[in-house]
């Protein structure tokens, strides 16, 4: 006996001809990139005069705001949960509410925060780390406003009883990941703050680096505060390393506001869950759990977001077979 397999929600077909503008990353990341599928798909099942501009940006706080102000139609922002407080105006959004924010879909990327110390400092613990307070160098992001991975990582050493500067240490901040990690291989900097955990500059320095297990009441005040998960880290992703529990920095959001068109949301949730096979097999030759797209991305995994979705975005995920 065989079954008919349930049926998939119907393909968009928009007869009208869109102009429209996302913003991703710097221009070479994974953002950009999911624009680009996007752009693409979406042109196909568009009016013949479709124009899709993909703006360049951060991916943190900026692309938030550029879609709470209109100046794009959408954007990616990573991790997705720190987009939740921009509803309201708290935490890093404190001020400016955009509670007409909606979400399109998320890309599954499963990241975490980190916090690594040279293992030459005897230091295994943020207690043991308090206790001695050293002079530490440490590499992480620019703290700006902006940048998620900064921002983040001085409100974690902050709540965790950590001052750097006043224990006579030093950042060494920057933009992106690589140039952190190139402080860490170099010999520059003696700990690490940082995100990205599935790139190989982790595997080549990660055997000499003790990860701090963070405290917590420290993860409890960032959820209650932030809305900030958590998440852990198994034993032996990093060479040597036991289990540790730290801050989550996983997905990317798919964002928009409530005015976009609700067949335009639909046939972007569509392409987001739909055609996911074209940006899958462009990350098909890294391990999932060394990707930084995690695959194989499942659509209704796709549709549970920190913020609301979209209501022609709802209607594609709602859509999905069940079984």
């Amino acid at each position: 006996m065989t079954t008919t397999p349930a049926p998939r929600p119907p393909e968009p077909a928009i007869a009208r001809s869109l102009t429209l503008h996302l913003r991703g990353d710097w221009g070479m990341a994974n953002l950009h990139r999911v624009c680009g599928w996007i752009s693409q798909e979406l042109t196909d099942r568009c009016g013949p005069h479709t124009k899709i501009a993909v703006w360049n940006g951060r991916g943190f706080t900026d692309a938030v705001r550029a879609v709470g102000h209109g100046e794009v139609h959408v954007a990616l922002t990573t991790p997705a949960a720190f987009a939740a407080a921009a509803l309201d105006g708290r935490g890093i959004h404190h001020g400016e509410a955009f509670p007409e924010l909606r979400a399109l879909g998320v890309v599954p990327q499963r990241d975490r925060l980190v916090v690594g110390v040279r293992r030459a400092l005897g230091i295994t613990s943020f207690a043991e780390l308090r206790a001695a307070k050293p002079a530490l160098t440490v590499a992480t992001s620019v703290n700006d406003g902006v940048n998620h991975v900064g921002l983040a990582a001085h409100e974690l050493l902050e709540r965790s009883g950590v001052d750097v500067r006043g224990w006579g240490g030093t950042f060494l901040e920057d933009e992106r990941p690589f140039e952190s990690f190139d402080h860490v291989l170099a010999g520059r900097a003696d700990t690490v703050v940082h995100e990205a955990v599935m790139l190989p500059h982790w595997q080549e320095f990660g055997g000499d680096m003790h990860f701090l297990e963070v405290e917590q009441d420290v993860l409890d005040g960032l959820r209650a505060d932030h809305a900030w998960p958590s998440a852990v880290i198994e034993e032996g992703y990093f060479p040597g390393c036991p289990r540790f529990q730290t801050l989550d920095f996983s997905d990317f959001l798919v964002l928009t506001r409530s005015d976009l068109p609700e067949d335009v949301a639909y046939a972007i949730a569509w392409v987001l869950g739909e055609t996911r096979d074209l940006l899958e097999r462009q990350y098909r030759h890294i391990p999932p759990e060394r990707s930084p797209v995690t695959y194989p991305l499942d659509p209704v995994a796709m549709g549970r977001a920190p913020i609301p979705l979209h209501p022609g975005a709802a209607r594609y995920y709602d859509a999905l077979p069940t079984d």
